[in-house]
């Protein structure tokens, strides 16, 4: 299980990855996220919606995405509730607070989409949630340890240098929690360094020396990535920066459209866009909250 310091450190992308080399060695492969939280849901063969992430990593994998998964995804509708579909299907709409007392009762449906697969597979690759070290959410969490001791599922843990304080926030998983949880992670990745890799050789000796957890890998920034499809609002301010780079790059030879779109902070379905931020002759502008809509041809 794959789990991070925080939401957006590349716990995704790094199981996509470890999926694709895998298969091409030879193993069955399949990616596995008991609960996701995302607006922008990916539709299964079987007419089921799953997070965007495991629908790639399934793709990564050479097979079809299937509901099992994802058996829990939380839609947001509001600052405070979320629509629940639970094996690719709603359920009901759930206010933040109920959904803690909820949770116990949806690890039977979590753990039975994880056996199918695992019966089918040599390698299940099973993405965390959020952070491993919210404590607050232990209590029948389906999401990181929880889950991992349900299953004894052994725990990589991903930190993001590129954020800043990735030595903190890897040390100080283990410290606050519970011993218990911390010997279930076997080691760390330290993720998206840019430059000099040696630069950061110290800081890896450190961690492992602090926290006694195997030091798995300094994994390059990988600029290719953003052409990956995002998941969430978060991954789409830099997957759209760049693409506003790259336009402006190209701007006076193509004439561009000029395509504004207003970030709203719900936003769903955003894959729409991507014809559009990889058309040539398209200007794709992304508009954050509060600031005033440029001169454009078109507003989305």
């Amino acid at each position: 299980m794959v789990q991070g310091t925080g939401s957006s450190v590349g716990k995704s992308t790094l199981v996509a990855g470890l999926a694709r080399a895998f298969t091409r060695r030879g193993l069955r492969v399949l990616p596995f996220k008991p609960q996701n939280m995302s607006n922008n849901a990916a539709v299964t063969w079987d007419g089921g919606e799953i997070g965007r992430a495991q629908a790639l990593q399934a793709r990564a994998c050479g097979v079809p995405a299937s509901v099992d998964m994802n058996p829990v995804l939380l839609k947001p509708q509001g600052e405070t509730g979320a629509q629940l579909v639970v094996r690719g299907q709603i359920e009901e709409t759930v206010k933040a607070r109920d959904y803690q007392s909820r949770k116990a009762l949806l690890m039977p449906a979590v753990l039975q989409s994880f056996v199918k697969l695992a019966a089918k597979a040599d390698l299940v690759l099973v993405e965390g949630a959020g952070s491993a070290s919210e404590v607050n959410l232990r209590a029948h969490d389906i999401a990181n340890m929880g889950f991992a001791e349900a299953v004894n599922a052994p725990v990589v843990l991903v930190g993001d240098i590129d954020r800043g304080g990735v030595i903190a926030s890897l040390v100080g998983t283990q410290v606050v929690i519970s011993q218990k949880d911390a010997q279930r992670i076997k080691g760390f990745i330290v993720n998206r360094m840019r430059g000099d890799p040696t630069l950061f050789a110290d800081g890896m000796q450190f961690i492992a020396e602090r926290t006694g957890w195997q030091p798995l890998g300094l994994v390059p920034d990988l600029p290719e990535v953003r052409t990956l499809p995002a998941e969430d609002a978060a991954d789409l301010d830099e997957k759209l920066a760049h693409a506003v780079r790259h336009s402006k790059a190209n701007l006076d030879q193509n004439a561009p459209l000029r395509v504004v779109v207003p970030h709203l902070p719900m936003i769903a379905n955003f894959d729409d866009l991507d014809p559009l931020y990889a058309e040539p002759g398209v200007h794709l502008i992304l508009v954050k909250r509060g600031e005033t809509l440029p001169e454009c041809d078109l507003i989305i």
